[in-house]
């Protein structure tokens, strides 16, 4: 079983912990972390675009002149898309961009981006957050001390308030459930710092 260094928030060493190796310790799989990512962008997608038709724009059906004698083109409506304010031809229309992701693969694309940052020793374990009450200025203090800069992703569970409320006004700082964790979040950060209790696949964690 693979371990990860534990830390107390000060920076002190407090031993190792053991991790699930299917999380921590796979070969990762850029070409379905690659799929997966795409997928979850995919879904944030409104597809609300819309722009109407011949059939949906205002104006009279009447046609705009006679048939012949005029020396011009045929003409049936001024709705059609060569008129100034006339439909649009092949123009977007609502529709959804979601993408269809086996829960599989949702998996594996998270192991292979949580074992992609422990293999750069970019994943942090706190023994515990040691924050008696919310301060912001001890969050910042706690993220020196165990050498977390740039982009961090800091897990917590429902239950750890006081960090939550610590940790929520750092700029560089995304917090995320430990149960809302996904491949594209881990990606997009430099490091991940967990406490043991929001440590996935953690049997010790109360």
């Amino acid at each position: 079983m693979a371990s990860i260094a534990l830390k107390k928030s000060t920076g002190a060493s407090a031993g190792n912990i053991d991790v699930a190796d299917e999380l921590f310790a796979v070969q990762p799989n850029v070409p379905v972390m690659h799929q997966v990512v795409t997928a979850q962008l995919a879904g944030r997608r409104a597809g609300t675009s819309a722009t109407k038709t011949r059939a949906e724009v205002a104006g009279t059906g009447k046609k705009p002149f006679n048939q012949k004698g005029t020396g011009g083109a045929r003409q049936g409506s001024t709705r059609a898309p060569h008129y100034t304010g006339g439909g649009i031809a092949h123009g977007p229309q609502p529709r959804k961009y979601t993408q269809r992701t086996p829960r599989k693969m949702v998996r594996l694309a998270l192991a292979s981006a949580l074992s992609d940052r422990n293999l750069e020793g970019r994943v942090i374990v706190l023994d515990s957050w040691g924050f008696e009450a919310p301060s912001t200025k001890a969050a910042i203090k706690t993220l020196a001390a165990v050498g977390a800069s740039g982009k961090v992703l800091v897990v917590v569970t429902p239950a750890e308030e006081n960090a939550i409320k610590s940790f929520r006004n750092l700029p560089e700082v995304q917090m995320i459930l430990v149960g809302e964790l996904n491949a594209y979040d881990i990606l997009c950060n430099d490091w991940i710092v967990f406490s043991k209790d929001s440590l996935p696949g953690n049997k010790e964690a109360k």
